[in-house]
């Protein structure tokens, strides 16, 4: 038996992802393999087991490794806890290092009167006022007849796929509607699904006696306490993601909807917690925002409202359930406040602070499928980001004129493998005739750094967002699913009958890496004999490289999509995660700004088009600084569409011009964000 000595370094300790990446290891190997922090041992492939140890940073673990491949697992589990279980580690006796990649807490805002009991935590910014909707958890009513062993553990086994299907579907729809981040909240609860030891426990139970329905429940309920208790708030909120699993297994075993309540009226919710399924399944048209007596800010529920743009404010303690139902209340999501049946005079003015909010979106919508033509005459293109036909519908409703980032890893995530090509060419397909004469660009699978998937073996690497993801992992790792995707797009080309289709590649930052792609995408189209007269070639401008090198790429790629997000964040070397410095990763940095500046004199010269795809495109303060920059179309979600372009619509470009060359010429992001606001 092998036995490591280690030290946990992550700043937030062993919580969910360095954990998972941990247990996806040890089941890799057939040694049976034990975690030990103080007096508590656990199995090392189990996910809820290791987040019960509620290791923090610095936390000490010994690891006991029995089996015919102990020296490898032995070996492997010591370099990824060395080199972070996926997340870089903070400094350490001068090392510099990115913090860990948790979503940015959200931080109480400052209480002027800390008596006042009408006051929670602002999860998710934004002042809404209307009727108080109580939201109520599911009461299931456990059933007291036993079948027999067997007969209870099959059905368990039943109701845990009919869950996992459904969380499957879920993932899908998260990593198309927000992002693959959130996404990976929901990949988490399939791990919990499939966890080894919460089965065992649940047969056990079901062997000493009990009925499938109350094994689950018990042994869901036993994990969560356990979570519950732990001295640490990302852990204990993790707690929440198991009953939020319970629940889901249960509904099947009792063949019981979850939570249909129906919201007949724009409502305020007022919640003991929402789960992160049920926050994802909010209609933002019904849910005005909520409020929630637990809970937390670095709760799931609390990232997906903001990820949805739903005011939120939680922890307000137990006072809101006394809020009569229909009673109305004025929800601020920024500092936490509760008004409860306020002044007329408040009343009106959330009111007219609401109305503005709504008429000026009112406006914008309903000019939506017009251009976006600045006053003095110059068009930018206004195009969607987003997966799926549905994703893409809702694109073409809000005015996009096409797609100009379709992330085709909502294909590839959630699943133990990848999907055929069959599968790709029919979805495909259908994106491509949903959109018709609006120009598609999809973008080849982006896998790695923070996007694992099961069936892809990802090198462990001390900083997974400086190693092997996007086009380079393909490349150099997966060069056949490469292939097929792009088989699989040509065929869907060929299918569909339209006239104009896009694809570009991730995360190159060579020329050597552009061109290896390029002649792959050429060489199967030549084994298909199917003309790419109407394909644009591209890259995404993600890596500082790139872009200085821009000139270069210029002659032989057809365009260029910037994705300021990670463009800015490996120009700043700071995660745009971090929790103390991701404020300073600004796109509007004027380091970043001539980055984009460079790569759009490059694509011109060379009579080449510039988008932006990052969240900077739909970023107010950026729109004029970028249009001057001369970018020439803007892509951003769904939601964002009709307000960019009415933005677009009150801009001269010959203003813009003079805006971004001043932003060009300050010292600062906060200086340039000024600029844009005000200008």
């Amino acid at each position: 038996m092998k036995q490591l000595d280690l030290v946990i370094h992550n700043e937030a300790g062993l919580h969910a992802r360095p954990a998972k990446t941990l247990v996806n290891l040890a089941k890799t190997f057939n040694s049976d393999i034990k975690i030990k922090h103080g007096q508590k041992k656990v199995n090392a492939k189990s996910m809820i087991s290791v987040l019960t140890l509620g290791v923090k940073q610095s936390g000490q673990i010994l690891i006991e490794i029995d089996g015919a491949d102990e020296a490898e697992a032995s070996e492997a589990i010591f370099e990824a806890v060395k080199s972070g279980l996926g997340e870089t580690l903070p400094t350490t006796n001068g090392a510099q290092a990115i913090e860990p990649l948790e979503p940015e807490a959200v931080e109480p805002a400052a209480v002027e009167d800390a008596t006042d009991e009408n006051r929670g935590i602002g999860a998710s910014a934004g002042i809404v006022s209307g009727p108080v909707l109580h939201w109520l958890d599911e009461e299931f009513e456990l059933p007291t007849t036993h079948l027999g062993g067997q007969a209870e553990w099959s059905l368990v086994e039943e109701s845990v796929q009919g869950a996992r299907s459904e969380l499957e579907a879920l993932v899908e729809k998260v990593t198309a509607d927000l992002s693959a981040e959130e996404a990976e909240i929901f990949n988490a609860h399939l791990e919990i699904l499939g966890d080894p030891e919460l089965l065992s426990t649940v047969k056990d139970k079901i062997d000493a006696g009990s009925n499938g329905a109350n094994a689950w429940h018990a042994a869901c309920n036993e994990q969560a306490g356990v979570m519950s208790q732990l001295d640490d708030e990302l852990l204990a909120a993790r707690a929440a993601d198991v009953r939020d699993v319970s629940r889901r297994v249960l509904s099947h075993l009792l063949k019981q909807p979850l939570n249909s309540k129906i919201i007949s009226e724009p409502s305020i919710l007022i919640a003991r917690d929402l789960s992160p399924s049920d926050t994802a399944k909010l209609d933002k048209k019904m849910v005005l925002g909520f409020i929630t007596s637990e809970g937390g800010p670095n709760a799931h529920s609390a990232i997906i409202a903001r990820a949805l743009g739903i005011p939120a404010v939680v922890a307000s303690g137990a006072f809101v359930h006394d809020i009569k139902e229909g009673a109305t209340v004025i929800l601020n999501g920024g500092s936490g406040e509760i008004e409860v049946d306020p002044s007329e005079q408040r009343l009106t003015e959330a009111k007219e602070a609401r109305a503005i909010q709504i008429e000026a979106a009112a406006k914008a919508l309903a000019a939506a499928g017009e251009r976006a033509i600045t006053t003095d005459g110059h068009r930018i293109e206004v195009v969607g980001n987003g997966g799926s036909v549905a994703d893409c519908l809702s694109c073409k409703e809000n005015g996009a004129e096409g797609i100009g980032l379709l992330r085709t890893e909502f294909l590839f995530l959630g699943k133990e493998s990848a999907p055929s090509e069959a599968a790709q060419i029919e979805v495909y397909r259908q994106i491509l005739e949903t959109m018709q004469e609006r120009p598609v660009i999809f973008r080849t699978l982006d896998i790695g750094g923070d996007k694992p998937v099961p069936y892809i073996t990802v090198p462990n690497e001390e900083n997974p967002f400086l190693g092997e993801r996007g086009v380079r992992l393909m490349l150099n790792h997966y060069p056949e699913l490469l292939k097929t995707q792009l088989t699989a797009l040509l065929k869907a080309y060929q299918a569909s009958g339209v006239e104009k289709m896009a694809i570009m590649f991730p995360m190159v930052g060579q020329v050597a890496e552009w061109r290896k792609a390029q002649k792959m995408f050429h060489a199967v189209a030549k084994e298909l004999n199917i003309s790419t007269a109407g394909i644009e070639l591209g890259i995404m401008v993600e890596v500082p490289s790139a872009a200085l090198n821009a000139h270069a790429f210029a002659k032989e790629a057809d365009f260029f999509s910037i994705g300021t997000n990670d463009l800015t964040q490996y120009t700043m070397a700071i995660d745009r995660q971090h929790p103390t410095l991701a404020g300073q990763a600004d796109g509007l940095d004027p380091a970043v700004l001539r980055l984009i500046y460079l790569t759009v004199q490059a694509a011109h010269a060379a009579k080449k088009w510039v988008g932006i795809c990052g969240e900077l495109a739909a970023d107010p303060a950026a729109t004029k600084i970028l249009i001057g920059l001369g970018v020439d179309e803007l892509s951003a979600n769904t939601n964002a569409l009709p307000a960019l372009k009415a933005r677009i619509r009150e801009c001269s470009k010959q203003e813009c011009e003079k805006i971004a060359q001043k932003a060009l010429s300050l010292d600062s992001a906060a200086e340039v964000r000024a600029l844009g606001q005000t200008s």
